[in-house]
């Protein structure tokens, strides 16, 4: 690593840490001809995964789009909307796929918010399931209960 202050190309590292739920690496360097100090950050090179909308068309997945959603849905909730969101942006990733659909999506997240709390699920539901009308909103909890 080159060092910032003198451009020396060889430092050594100090100490390593993992960072943001162990995704990142932080290391302390210090530059072998001057003595500087810095910081370097280490992170995994994700591919970027398409997501094939209702319409058809594409667009690369966006973790603060999911998240956005997520959120509406846990509002005043004592659900933690960023450990799901993590949770489905890791079985995402883990899934292989380079595209996925934004039904896959919706279900991981409803499967999440089903285990997570009852309320959240029924909101991320009545709009990622578009209910028209109060029939189709009540068969959602029907078949939510018989679990």
């Amino acid at each position: 690593m080159k060092c910032p202050y003198c451009g020396c190309p060889e430092s050594k590292v100090i100490d390593s840490r993992s960072i943001e739920e162990n995704s990142s690496i932080r290391r302390r360097r210090e530059c072998l001809k001057c003595q500087a100090r810095f910081n370097t950050f280490e992170t995994v090179e994700t591919i970027q995964i398409m997501v094939k909308k209702k319409d058809g068309s594409r667009e690369y997945f966006d973790k603060t789009k999911m998240l956005a959603g997520i959120v509406k849905a846990c509002q005043k909730r004592p659900v933690d909307s960023i450990k799901i969101a993590n949770k489905v942006e890791s079985d995402i990733y883990n899934s292989m796929k380079q595209e996925i659909s934004s039904q896959e999506i919706g279900e991981m997240i409803m499967k999440e918010l089903k285990d997570a709390d009852a309320v959240a699920y029924v909101r991320f539901a009545s709009i990622y399931r578009d209910f028209q009308d109060v029939e189709t909103f009540m068969n959602e909890l029907r078949n939510f209960l018989k679990l």
